[in-house]
C-alpha cells in the first residue's frame, strides 16, 4: 500500500450515512475511531480516513481526502464499498452489529457518447 502524497491539502466532504452504507445502514455501529479510506486499484492507495467527527447526532460520515478526491466523490465519481466485521447477535431475534474497517473509492466507469446518425 502507497500512502498519499505529502503535503497535499485534505478538505473534509460530508455524506448521509444512509447513502454510505445503504442496507447497513440500521446495523453498522457508529464510527469510534477515523478509518482509513483506500483508491481501488492493483494496489489500494491510502488517500486518508473517514469519522463522525460532526457529532453523534448528525447522521453523516466525513471524508478526509485530497481536495481533488473530495470534488470526485461529491459529484459522483466514485462509488464507495466497505470492509466490515459482524459482531455476533445479542439474542435469538436480533442481527449482529456491523462495525466498518475501512472506506474505498471505486472508480465509476464512463458510458459511450451516443453515435450520431447524420442523413
Amino acid at each position: 500500500m502507497r500512502a498519499s502524497s505529502a503535503g497535499m491539502k485534505h478538505s473534509p466532504v460530508s455524506l448521509a450515512r444512509r447513502h454510505v452504507l445503504g442496507d447497513l445502514y440500521a446495523q453498522c455501529d457508529a464510527l469510534k475511531h477515523s478509518v482509513p479510506v483506500y483508491l481501488a486499484g492493483d494496489e489500494k492507495e491510502l488517500l486518508g480516513h473517514a469519522d463522525e467527527t460532526l457529532g453523534e447526532f448528525s447522521d453523516a460520515i466525513s471524508f478526509h481526502l485530497p481536495d481533488e478526491m473530495c470534488r470526485k466523490l461529491s459529484s459522483g465519481h466514485f462509488s464507495l464499498t466497505f470492509d466490515y466485521d459482524v459482531t455476533p447477535p445479542k439474542g435469538p431475534k436480533s442481527l449482529g452489529r456491523v462495525v466498518i474497517l475501512s472506506f474505498t473509492l471505486v472508480g465509476r466507469k464512463g458510458y459511450d457518447q451516443p453515435i450520431v446518425r447524420r442523413r
